[in-house]
């Protein structure tokens, strides 16, 4: 196949760049219109589960947005995720976040008290504070029903279906996560503000397990029941980990796309290409897979909507 130039024109689809791309043969731009045919065939795979891993930074920005589009519609079977996302999507949901500078003074900052997450900026009284006023009475009456030993799936369930009344629930990933029943699992529960007041709450509270080996009771039914498995695995860490490793008990997953930025020559999983996944039989020798080099905010927003056009 030839190298063609990309024909740019007025009032072109989201779709129509990504096939230009494609045929540019260059760089990450053809790797992310790759990226696109993959993450489309898994998902009309009807013998394919789902996985889409991916960070907490992200649900900081308006990239949320695009991860709660993809459960609103049952896009995805299975989440694998990070404390911090169960922090910024339930925030969210009752106070702001607000634009702000890489460049900004930190010092300055935490006198103010303002945390900064990149170049978006959390008030105090946007994250620790309203997840504490919000979250202990949720917990209080999860626990008034019975519940004492519960595993990080349930428990975001339980506050999925607590939450149905906010105003602003329709925006979160929690809430229509339980209102698709999409199971979502996050491994380091306690890293973070979501799993500091569970902490807070267990103080008084003893008998209120949050049972992480429960998750891997129902991962392992996932994972054994699945004929095939596809995976969008956006950036790295626990959430990325966790998801191949379970797909290498089903001999691996059969198709695969990784979002990162980060590099392979410091052995980090994080920047791990597919290619390693192969030597663990966490990705199928045969799979579909690509990765593409880039910032997720920019690249998730493309891939999403292209797929929304095709679909």
């Amino acid at each position: 196949m030839k190298v063609g130039d990309i024909q740019l024109k007025s009032g072109m689809t989201v779709n129509e760049l990504i096939k230009e791309l494609y045929k540019s043969g260059g760089f990450t731009a053809k790797d992310l219109a790759v990226a696109v045919d993959i993450f489309e065939e898994m998902i009309k795979d009807e013998e394919c589960t789902v996985f889409l891993s991916f960070p907490a930074c992200i649900i900081a920005t308006g990239t949320r947005g695009v991860i709660k589009e993809l459960v609103k519609r049952r896009l995805v079977d299975v989440i694998v995720t990070t404390c911090g996302t169960l922090d910024h999507d339930l925030a969210r949901i009752w106070k702001d976040y607000y634009h702000g500078s890489f460049m900004l003074d930190d010092v300055e900052l935490y006198k103010k008290g303002i945390h900064r997450i990149g170049n978006v900026l959390t008030p105090k009284e946007s994250y620790g504070l309203i997840l504490e006023e919000k979250l202990q009475p949720i917990f209080e009456d999860i626990y008034n029903e019975g519940k004492r030993r519960i595993s990080t799936r349930e428990l975001i369930w339980e506050v999925g279906k607590r939450i149905e009344g906010e105003e602003n629930a329709d925006s979160s990933i929690v809430y229509w996560c339980y209102k698709n029943k999409i199971p979502v699992f996050v491994p380091g529960i306690t890293d973070g503000a979501f799993g500091s007041q569970l902490w807070l709450f267990y103080q008084t509270h003893k008998d209120f397990i949050v049972d992480v080996l429960k998750d891997e009771d129902e991962l392992s039914e996932i994972i054994f029941n699945a004929k095939r498995s596809g995976a969008l695995i956006v950036g790295g860490g626990i959430s990325k980990h966790h998801t191949i490793w379970w797909n290498q008990f089903k001999d691996g997953l059969d198709y695969v796309v990784y979002i990162t930025t980060a590099v392979e020559w410091d052995g980090s999983l994080s920047g791990a290409r597919v290619r390693e996944a192969i030597s663990w039989g966490k990705v199928s020798e045969s799979a579909k897979s690509v990765n593409v080099y880039g910032d997720a905010t920019v690249l998730l927003p493309l891939i999403v909507a292209s797929i929304l056009e095709r679909l």
